[in-house]
């Protein structure tokens, strides 16, 4: 009788079958790109997860910190952009931390330091890098140039960039303006050269005079707050030479993948996306967008201002011409006006009403004598000073009244 493990020799179990099938699909489906596995030396390497091709023409202007689009990337993808190179004492060894890790970049060149340094040029090219370019002399006043003034900037980096290389074609029609300073006239011009301008999607402010600690801290903490994107580093200063090898570590620890971007071309086309892949603010089921109409532009210098707002600059209220008021008096008004021209009048009062001094205060048999005189026909001055008497004389008769004591009052 054979032994059971003899017999199981030269015959695939299913459980081989299946592993065989899986790793199959897996390989199938596996981007192209410089995996780990690619990286001699290097079994740990990042790696580089996929090749990203874009067509310039169908989105010129991408990255979120200025834009409505950016790269169509998935979650825990990110793409790595350097600026303002080469300078051979820190662009080697950018270099070099990327090749240990085969991850691909992308390299925006000021021509001027093509100019000074253009083996650094070729040695991005050979290390198959994108190159794209950052203006001739890095200045920081783009978004106040003219047109005229746009064009020589742009123009010369992109010559001095070509003629440092070896192969032309190796030069990838991408744009950054430096210091993100974007404005009117150098994205037309951009336009007109079928040139991609490249903002970012979150920064390291590596370009400040910090810690390559802190470098990494920032890198590593706004690419968990957006979960993918474009990050933008400078290959000219110690401190991002410090910091790289520290964010290519944390995110191979933290299951991010790098995406290398180029540019479409006859013999490559792009990768195929939909337009909404390209928002930074996808629509979804959940959540609803308004789409206003576009206001159409208006050239408001020569307008006509004011000092303030008047009915007739809003055009909404329907408001009568307005007319002279005529006000109203006060007073009287005319309906008492009327009233009081037919009431009857009194007479006039007597001057002696007026007298002063007034004439002291009378009791009230006084007042009964008075208003009897003046009720009863006139008599003789004889008879008028006799009543008098015998009023005054009525008046002393009468007893005067017993004041009343405060004990008495207590009594009862």
């Amino acid at each position: 009788m054979r032994d059971r493990k003899s017999a199981c020799v030269g015959r695939p179990t299913w459980l081989a079958v299946l592993l065989g099938t899986v790793a199959g699909i897996a390989l199938s489906l596996a981007p192209s790109g410089a995996s780990a596995a690619d990286c001699p030396g290097h079994p740990n390497a990042l790696g580089t997860s996929r090749v990203l091709v874009v067509d310039p023409r169908e989105h010129p202007r991408i990255g979120a910190m200025q834009y409505k689009e950016t790269l169509p990337l998935k979650d825990h993808e990110v793409v790595i952009t350097f600026d303002d190179g080469p300078l051979p004492k820190y662009s080697n060894q950018v270099l070099q931390i990327l090749a240990d890790q085969c991850v691909k970049a992308t390299f925006f060149t000021i021509g001027r330091q093509a100019k000074a340094d253009p083996e650094g040029v070729r040695k991005l090219a050979a290390a198959g890098h994108t190159i794209g370019t950052h203006s001739q002399n890095h200045p920081l006043s783009f978004n106040k140039m003219t047109l005229d003034q746009v064009k020589p900037e742009v123009d010369e980096g992109i010559s001095w960039t070509t003629a440092a290389l070896t192969d032309p074609s190796a030069l990838s029609p991408f744009f950054r303006v430096p210091g993100l300073l974007r404005g009117d006239a150098v994205e037309s011009y951009a336009a007109t050269l079928g040139l991609q301008l490249w903002s970012a999607d979150f920064l390291a402010d590596d370009w400040r005079s910090i810690s390559g600690t802190k470098v990494h801290e920032l890198a590593i903490k706004r690419l968990e707050a957006r979960g993918k994107g474009i990050l933008l580093l400078h290959d000219i200063h110690a401190r991002t030479v410090a910091a790289l090898p520290k964010i290519l570590a944390e995110l191979k620890a933290k299951n991010y993948r790098i995406v290398h971007v180029v540019a479409a071309t006859p013999d490559r086309p792009a990768t195929p996306t939909d337009p909404e892949d390209w928002l930074v603010h996808r629509p979804s089921d959940e959540t609803p967008v308004a789409k206003w109409p576009a206001i159409t532009p208006a050239d408001l210098a020569g307008a006509d201002t004011r000092a303030r707002a008047e009915l007739d600059d809003f055009g909404i209220l329907d408001v009568p011409p307005a007319t002279p008021a005529v006000r109203k008096p006060a007073w009287p008004r005319p309906s008492l006006g009327s009233r009081l021209a037919t009431a009857p009048s009194l007479p006039a009062p007597s001057a002696e009403l007026f007298a002063w001094p007034p004439v002291a205060p009378l009791s009230a048999p006084h007042r009964q004598v008075a208003r009897a005189e003046s009720s009863a026909p006139k008599a003789s001055a004889s008879k008028a000073s006799a009543s008098k008497v015998s009023a005054s004389k009525a008046v002393a008769a009468k007893p005067a009244q017993r004041p009343v004591r405060l004990a008495s009052l207590r009594k009862r």
